[in-house]
C-alpha cells in the first residue's frame, strides 16, 4: 500500500506527522508492504504549517490515479466561535496568513486551490481509499466530495458536516468503505493503526501499536447491525 499525505497552506502538523510516523513504521515491520509519502497539489514544495510556522517539504504531486491511500489532515488556526467563519485578510498575499488566521477560512483559502479537483479524482479511483484527519473531512465535505456519506471530524465541525450533507457520525473514527475518517487531532494515530489492521493485517498493526506505547480507543464506527435504541 503507498500512502500519500496530502501538504497545504495552513495544515495541522499532528495531523500529518501521526499517521505518518505510524504507517512508515508499519512499512519497516511488513517489510515494505506500505510506503509513505508527503505531496501537495503543486508538487514538490516546502510548505507552511499553520501552527508556528512550522515548514514541512512536499516531495511530490499528489497522483489521484495510483492505488492506495490518500490521506488529507485538517488545519491549524483559531477555532472561533460556533457559525463564525470570518473573511479573510485582505492584506495577506497568496500562499500567507496570519498566525492567528481562523480554520475556516484557511480551509476555505485551499478549495480555491488545484486540491479539491484532485481529492475527486482520487475518491473516483476504485484502487483508492480516501483517509481524512480532524479537520481534513471538512476539506473534503466543503469541496462536495462526502454528500451522503458517514464521516467523523473533530467535534466542533460535527454540524459543518452535516450541513453539506454528511451522515456525521461522533465517533473516533468511522470506517465508510473507500473513506476512512478520524475524529480529533489525535485521532490521526489511531486511524494509521487501524488502516495498517485494514490493509496489512493485524500483527503489524499491534506491533507499531506496541513499538509506540500507544493504545488505541472507542468503536471503530461502521454501518452495520441494528440501530441503538432508547439512546
Amino acid at each position: 500500500m503507498h500512502a500519500q499525505i496530502v501538504l497545504f497552506d495552513g495544515f495541522d502538523p499532528l495531523d500529518v506527522i501521526a499517521p505518518y510516523e505510524v504507517l512508515h513504521a508499519g512499512g519497516t515491520a511488513s517489510g515494505g508492504a506500505v510506503s509513505v509519502e508527503l505531496v501537495s497539489a503543486e508538487g514538490p514544495r516546502e510548505v507552511v504549517s499553520g501552527t508556528g510556522g512550522l515548514v514541512l517539504r512536499a516531495t511530490g504531486t499528489l497522483d489521484p490515479g495510483r492505488a492506495g491511500l490518500v490521506l488529507v489532515p485538517g488545519a491549524s488556526g483559531r477555532v472561533g466561535e460556533p457559525g463564525e467563519v470570518p473573511d479573510a485578510d485582505p492584506d495577506a498575499g497568496e500562499g500567507q496568513w496570519r498566525q492567528d488566521e481562523f480554520i475556516p477560512v484557511l480551509i476555505g483559502r485551499t478549495l480555491t486551490t488545484e486540491l479539491p479537483a484532485l481529492l475527486g479524482a482520487a475518491m473516483a479511483n476504485p484502487r483508492m481509499t480516501v483517509a481524512a484527519v480532524c479537520g481534513g473531512s471538512l476539506v473534503l465535505a466543503m469541496a462536495g466530495l462526502l454528500e451522503g456519506r458517514h464521516a467523523t471530524t473533530h467535534h466542533l465541525g460535527l454540524d459543518v458536516l452535516d450541513a453539506t450533507g454528511v451522515h456525521a457520525v461522533r465517533a473516533r473514527l468511522v470506517d465508510d468503505g473507500d473513506l476512512v475518517t478520524g475524529a480529533g487531532v489525535t485521532s490521526g494515530l489511531d486511524l494509521g493503526l487501524y488502516l495498517l489492521e485494514r490493509e496489512v493485517g493485524p500483527r503489524i498493526a499491534q506491533a507499531v501499536e506496541e513499538l509506540f506505547a500507544h493504545e488505541r480507543r472507542g468503536t471503530v464506527w461502521r454501518e452495520r447491525g441494528p440501530v441503538p435504541a432508547g439512546f
